[in-house]
């Protein structure tokens, strides 16, 4: 019996298994290496991130993407982006420095069983370990929104669903959303002759601001200090405390979870988008249908002035929508846990699993990473940069439960604080 399987090999997963094997943890990893950055991100995209709040965690801090990129005698600047396929790679050299050799092959099932888990992966081998990382990404928890779900593949896709956009060249398609996935698709697709216009639900579209330089007098940087996830000292708060943001009261964890850092677009795509592509404000999608035999939608689209109001009811057909409208981390789309675990599971105000302060769910042993933590450890669980922090926070907690030894029962409930606490013996 393995001490900790790790299922995801993404930013996390990984930055968990370099910690693990560093501690002498005996381990195993499931998944394909950087799997959303290779298989679920159009060719062309680049990183949001700035290259120094974009490294994968090992506990010495060797295997950076600044050293990858100068082994590759590539650039990793302040303020220049970095190619997703750049990532990528820097990932699998990761993985092939820092931990032990990753099993490509998918998880289907979790369940619980003495002294542990049982896991069980797509040809039907079962493994068993004491405890579980769950980093599974963002793939599970993709978001369409209702009126778009009852449509075929053929007619409606989520952003992520796309590695090649050359499919839509020279089509008509609709993207849905106002962030930095819809516009980026869209400027994608209008730079290779795609028809393309962008519905947004608010009333303008956000653009971050051009990055500072690194090197500035000090009272800048006091007043607005870099952070992995911007500048400022409430993003700061955010990237750089989140054990301190997981003492904060659960009603306002979740609030800040769900609206900061909201949709906006990177400022090296903003000359890409404004005056190259369509864009619909204020609008929003309240009916779909297909037509000509299935060939294309005809969406019927409310047009809101100011956000607010009853609005116009107009209608528009496109060959296929794109809909880049994030993901929802929620309890019910962990399908990979046996359904019994699931069920367990005690959630939070905004559906995702509670986890303690080193990331362990209600059910002793079972560990979570990633998106499906942000209301928890807040918005840098939603970037690369959240994977440092979660990786030696999480194994600290693995060891000490191993230590404990009561792995498989349910923590006790959270008490009336507000935020989760600690299971006997952990303290944050």
């Amino acid at each position: 019996m393995y001490d900790l399987l790790v299922v995801g090999a993404g930013p996390y997963g990984l930055s968990i298994a370099s910690h693990a094997a560093a501690a002498g943890l005996r381990l195993r990893v499931f998944g394909r290496p950087m799997a959303s950055w290779r298989d679920h991100m159009p060719r062309g995209m680049f990183l949001k991130s700035e290259p120094w709040a974009s490294n994968l965690s090992d506990p010495d801090g060797r295997w950076q993407l600044d050293r990858y990129c100068a082994d590759q005698r590539t650039a990793a600047r302040h303020g220049e982006p970095i190619p997703v396929e750049t990532f990528a790679e820097y990932g699998l050299w990761f993985a092939r420095n820092t931990a032990p050799e990753v099993d490509e092959r998918m998880v289907t099932r979790v369940t619980p069983c003495p002294g542990g888990f049982e896991a069980v992966t797509e040809d039907g081998q079962v493994v068993h370990a004491r405890t579980v990382a769950l980093a599974v990404g963002v793939m599970p928890f993709v978001e369409i929104p209702p009126a778009l779900r009852d449509l075929p593949p053929s007619l409606v896709s989520h952003s992520s669903h796309h590695h090649d956009l050359s499919r839509f060249r020279g089509r008509d398609v609709t993207v849905v959303g106002g962030g930095q996935a819809a516009l980026e698709t869209a400027a994608l697709l209008a730079e290779q002759g795609t028809r393309v216009r962008v519905l947004v639900r608010a009333d303008r579209l956000s653009w971050n601001d051009v990055p500072p330089p690194w090197e500035r007098p000090w009272w800048q940087s006091a007043r607005a200090p870099h952070s992995g996830l911007g500048c400022g000292w409430r993003n700061w708060f955010y990237a750089e405390r989140p054990g301190l943001f997981h003492r904060l009261p659960e009603s306002t964890r979740t609030r800040v979870a769900a609206t900061a850092l909201g949709p906006a677009g990177a400022w090296w795509v903003r000359d890409r988008v404004e005056g190259a592509v369509e864009v619909l404000p204020g609008h929003e999608v309240a009916a779909a249908g297909p037509v000509r035999d299935g060939a294309g939608v005809r969406l019927e689209v409310v047009h809101r002035t100011g956000g607010e109001g009853t609005g116009v009811l107009a209608t528009l057909e496109t060959d296929h929508v794109i809909s880049a409208t994030g993901f929802a981390a929620t309890c019910d789309r962990l399908t990979l846990l046996s359904p019994d675990l699931r069920a367990g599971l005690t959630s939070g105000a905004a559906g995702s699993p509670r986890v303690t302060s080193v990331f362990e769910s209600s059910h002793r042993g079972l560990f979570l990473a990633g998106l499906i933590t942000a209301p928890g450890f807040g918005p840098a669980m939603r970037f690369v940069h959240g994977a440092a922090y979660t990786a030696g926070t999480l194994v600290r907690g693995v060891r000490r439960r191993l230590r404990a030894g009561d792995v498989g029962a349910a923590v006790p409930a959270p008490g009336r604080r507000g935020h989760s606490g600690a299971p006997a013996g952990v303290r944050g």
